[in-house]
């Protein structure tokens, strides 16, 4: 994915990129430690993307 040199990648595509590289690797390893510590990056992840599509929805308000 490339973008405008003025265009900031959202935080959702960083996590987006980095979600299909992780994929791609887990894909080349062979069960074992390393492969693991990857699955557990791309838990991460998914919790990162929808923490964050939480904190960005329209319906979330800052305490009275």
């Amino acid at each position: 994915m490339t973008w405008l040199i003025n265009e900031s990648p959202t935080l959702y595509e960083r996590l987006a990129v980095e979600h299909k590289r992780i994929e791609a690797a887990i894909a080349l390893l062979a069960p074992g430690p390393k492969r693991n510590d990857l699955l557990q990056k791309l838990r991460q992840l998914d919790v990162a993307a929808q923490t964050n599509e939480w904190l960005s929805s329209p319906g979330l308000r800052a305490p009275l």
